[in-house]
Parts: C-alpha cells; structure tokens; sequence
C-alpha cells in the first residue's frame, strides 16, 4: 500500500477471544449466530451477529444469511463466504480477507473502518461521518467491488490491482485515493478535505474532481503522494474550485481535460496526451521532479494510521479474550 496509507496493514493473528460461536434466538423467533470468539471451517446457517462491544474472528467459516458488527464489536473474517450483506455499527470493524461478500457492505456514520483484500464484495458505502467523533476509513487492496463504491467520510483507498465494476463516488472525505486500480464507470470526488490522487490507475467512465481542498494529483511528481506513473481516462476530466495545487503528469486522456477555478492554477505537464486538449486556467506546463521528493509521504502517514487503529482493536479484543479466561 504506497503513499498516504503507510506502515502495511498487518495480519491479524491474535486471539480475539476465549469462546466459540454460540447461538441464540431473534424476537422473531429467527435463529441468529452471536460470534464471541472464534470460529473454524463451518456453515452457519442463518444470519450471523457480533454482539455490542465484542469481537470474532473466523477462518474459512460460510454464512448464508446476513451479518451485522454491532457498535464497537470487530469482525475478522478470512477464507470465508457470506451469502448476504454485512452492516457495520457505530464505531465497528470489519476485516475481510480472501473472503466473498456476495451482498452490500455497508459501514454506518461513525463506523470504525472496513479493510478489504484479495476479497469480492457488492455495493460498499461508508455513511456520512454527521456527529459522531470517529471518522471512518476504508482501504481496499487487491480486491472487485462488483457495484459501487459511494463514501462520504474518512480516509479511502481503493489500492493494488483492486477492480469497481460501477462508479466511485465520494463527498466529504478525508481524502479518497486510487492507486493502481481499474475504475469501470465514472469516478467523482467532491469536497475532500486533503484531496485526492490518482495514480497507475485506468478510469474508464468521466472523472470529476471539485472543491477539494487539498489539491489534486493526477499522476507522479505532485505535491500529496509518490508514485511511479499516471493513469488512463477514458472521457472526460475535470478538476474545479480546488486549492492545494493541482498536478497532471504523464496521463493519457481520451476526451477534455477541464481546470478552471482552481487557486494557485494547474499545472498540467507537457508529457500529458490529452485528446480533447484543454480547457481553462493553467499554470504553465512543467514536471516539477523536486516536487515529489520535498511532498510529505501521504501513504506512509495513512497506514500508521491504519496500522496504530488495526493494533488497538486487536489489542481491545485480546484483552477482553483474556479477561474471560
């Protein structure tokens, strides 16, 4: 994971807690799987719940019906099915590794954060942050997100060969990053308060870019993240009302690449192709090479974060495995 999100996220391997799947009745009669602990290589088959609070951890386990993380419980889930959608709480967590999700994943307002790779899933949406104190995050490496991604807080990441097969659309975020990834629709990212970067990245339907306030990086040497190259758009791009800078070096553009409004100007290096040229302000053409050695590494700030908040969940749900002991 380069740039912005750092320290790689690790492999969760402690152990979350003493007891083991137990089940108990819904007011509807409904069996519904509470996951306290851990949980092997089984089916569970009705819908699965981490109680409040709690965390599970499963390996190669198959749910048929849907899953729901209640407020502040954790999910570790890897080599596993879900047959439904899964809801995360209030300051919950999910971490899905070679792991199908055939339905949503949805992470409500305040949600701790979802981790997804080498996983399929549906439609993911982070809820808006409104009042709560904890902002989400949501990173997804080498994964297909057969649907939509559509974030409106935290940090996001879309990283390492990870596959949209609708539109990316976020409002509201921390930041919303693609690195090396393939956008099959459109990709739009609005009002994101450090902005966003695009890099190694294929984004097949139109790309718009508006007020955003920590700039926009399309491709390598600008000011936010390192990378290695641009990226390929396959109609039009737009970066509007955007402070911070904006940089666009060594893309390809299959259509018009529109930069109005944005204070200081764009830059927009000679090395672009851009097919439907150029329309508004821009700063003259220039790679600026120094640029990208002086640039705070966004990626490595990003994953100590993601690291220090893995680490402390894991620790949360350790601890509380231990006390049952």
């Amino acid at each position: 994971m380069p740039g912005r999100t750092v320290a790689k996220l690790a492999t969760v391997s402690a152990v979350i807690a003493a007891s083991v799947l137990a089940v108990a009745p819904t007011a509807h009669a409904d069996l519904v799987t509470h996951c306290i602990g851990t949980g092997g290589a089984v089916t569970v088959p009705n819908d699965l719940l981490v109680p409040a609070g709690e965390s599970c951890a499963l390996t190669g386990t198959t749910i048929t019906g849907n899953v729901t993380v209640a407020a502040g419980a954790n999910l570790v889930v890897a080599g596993g099915r879900v047959s439904g959608e899964v809801r995360v709480a209030a300051d919950g967590y999910l971490d899905a590794t070679e792991t199908t999700i055939d339905g949503q994943v949805v992470l409500a307002a305040g949600g701790y954060g979802v981790f997804l790779k080498d996983a399929s899933s549906g439609n993911v949406t982070v809820r808006p942050k409104g009042t709560a104190t904890v902002d989400s995050f949501l990173f997804v490496e080498e994964s297909t997100i057969v649907g939509t991604v559509t974030a409106g807080a935290g940090e996001v990441r879309l990283d390492r060969g990870t596959q949209v097969q609708r539109n990316v659309s976020s409002t509201g975020t921390y930041y919303t990053d693609v690195h090396d990834s393939f956008v099959d629709g459109t990709l739009s990212v609005l009002n994101s308060a450090t902005g966003s970067v695009v890099c190694g990245s294929a984004v097949r339907g139109r790309a718009t870019f508006a007020g955003n306030l920590g700039g926009v990086q399309l491709g390598p040497n600008g000011t936010l993240d390192s990378c290695a190259s641009g990226g390929y758009w396959g109609t039009d791009v737009s970066v509007t009302s955007t402070t911070g800078g904006v940089t666009v070096d060594d893309n390809i553009i299959n259509g018009q690449l529109t930069v109005t409004g944005n204070d200081p100007a764009a830059q927009v290096a000679a090395n672009n192709r851009i097919r439907g040229g150029v329309t508004g302000d821009q700063a003259a053409a220039a790679t600026n090479r120094a640029a990208r050695v002086a640039a705070p590494d966004r990626e490595e700030a990003g994953d100590e974060r993601a690291e220090l908040r893995r680490t402390s969940a894991v620790r949360e749900a350790t601890a509380a495995g231990a006390a049952r002991l």
